[in-house]
């Protein structure tokens, strides 16, 4: 097979690619048997049509495209092997058949954007801010009143008590626009936290001061963006019936407290946990930040022209990564684009401008690796495994059986080289 790379531009190379013919042959071959069971030849069985009579009532035309599925592929994939050192293909290629013949060479070209070359800026002695990673006292007395909060229990209120902001109520309601219920706005015995800012604005409030077993009647408009255009800006009417309401009763923060939500013995071994926990929480946060501004300076440093093609793929990473946690919430993409009201093109517009960030971030990363040499050492392997055997609870060689099973032991390797890119850029930079 013979290969020839031309350079467009520093974003793009064409590639021609000429395939002998003798494996263009083999590909009809393959088309052939593909296809044979599928014709019906008078004088001949189903299946056991011979490829020349086929040809004869058919012309050999009628394989080519399945030839070509079959051998473009592979032979675009071996002529990637052997690109030069520092042209890397990315995104789909743009394919142009030049000779598609029978007893000749198959040759196409493939015009394809490629990674570009990074010219670094200052990565080193960069000035980065020192994040305070100090836990207070008032986290803590917050940390704490969260956990009281979590843990208290909801006393249902005797009759003649009003509501107030934070209590669970069970409300009847009809919602009207004009003096027609209209769909959706009607529920039974629908429980409710107040201030939760869950309903439409201005329903809440209303609810607010209401006596257990009082029906009330309020109004509100729905929002201009609300999704339903018959509702959207609307004024409309709710007939409230209030049929129950539930109170928070808070413990006291002391020793049966700590013994109650927690292994320990004393408040003050709780606070100390929590302390602990807050600490390392934040030490956490502060050593993200750090690598993020480390990675945003050096970034900000260097220019470079991203391809596009680049650009769309980290898009559909960060779309899919989107699709999961919808569907972890029980909700369909086509569901979320219906009730957000956008498209696939307005939303993938809208994700532009952090996949540029992105990717530039990453290109400009590797090239720091590069020139810096960076290589990923067998104990950098044992103590990622390590870390995901603790992470999954697995054992580090089933780990790492795991990961070379499912074709990942080349991104754990990219990884790692791009953590140690951007610990090199911290540890060259200013700190204060």
């Amino acid at each position: 097979m013979q290969v020839n790379t031309e350079r467009i531009d520093k974003k793009q190379v064409e590639i021609t690619i000429e395939v002998e013919e003798k494996r263009f042959e083999e590909a009809l071959q393959h088309a052939y048997k593909k296809n044979v069971g599928k014709m019906n030849i008078p004088g001949f069985r189903k299946g056991k049509v011979p490829r020349k009579i086929l040809e004869q009532r058919f012309g050999v035309e009628i394989l080519f495209e399945d030839a070509v599925d079959f051998i473009m592929p592979k032979a675009y994939i071996e002529a990637l092997d052997t690109l030069e050192e520092g042209i890397e293909p990315v995104g789909k290629p743009e394919i142009d058949i030049v000779q598609l013949e029978a007893n000749k060479p198959f040759i196409f070209k493939a015009k394809v954007e490629i990674k570009p070359e990074v010219e670094l800026g200052e990565y080193k002695n960069i000035e980065l801010e020192k994040i305070d990673s100090v836990v207070t006292e008032e986290g803590i007395a917050e940390e704490l009143e969260n956990l009281r909060q979590r843990h208290a229990q909801l006393e249902v209120l005797p009759e003649g008590t009003g509501v107030e902001k934070g209590d669970k109520v069970v409300i009847d309601f009809c919602g009207k626009k004009g003096d027609i219920p209209f769909d959706g706005g009607t529920a039974e015995d629908y429980s409710l936290d107040i201030g939760s800012g869950s309903f439409i604005p201005g329903f809440e409030e209303q609810v607010i001061g209401m006596i257990l077993g009082e029906e009330k009647t309020i109004s509100v408009t729905f929002p201009e963006e609300y999704h339903s255009e018959e509702l959207a800006g609307q004024q409309v009417t709710f007939d409230i019936k209030l049929k129950e309401i539930k109170r928070k009763k808070i413990a006291e923060l002391d020793d049966e407290f700590a013994k109650d939500v927690s292994e320990f013995e004393t408040l003050q071994e709780l606070k100390q946990d929590v302390e602990n926990r807050l600490k390392s929480k934040k030490e956490e946060a502060a050593k993200a930040q750090l690598r993020q501004q480390a990675v945003e300076k050096a970034s900000a440093n260097t220019d470079v022209d991203i391809p596009q093609a680049m650009v769309d793929s980290q898009i559909d990473n960060i779309l899919q990564d989107f699709e999961y946690r919808l569907k972890m919430q029980g909700l369909s993409f086509e569901n979320y684009l219906q009730y957000s009201n956008e498209t696939i093109d307005s939303i993938r517009e809208k994700y532009q401008t952090d996949a540029q960030k992105s990717v530039k971030e990453q290109l400009v990363l590797e090239a720091v690796a590069k020139k810096e040499n960076l290589v990923v050492e067998e104990t950098d392997l044992e103590e990622e495994f390590a870390r995901l055997s603790a992470l999954y609870k697995q054992e580090p060689e089933k780990v790492k059986e795991l990961l070379e099973k499912q074709g990942q032991m080349e991104a754990v390797k990219h990884s790692i080289i791009i953590d140690k890119a951007i610990q090199l850029i911290i540890d060259n930079a200013n700190i204060s």
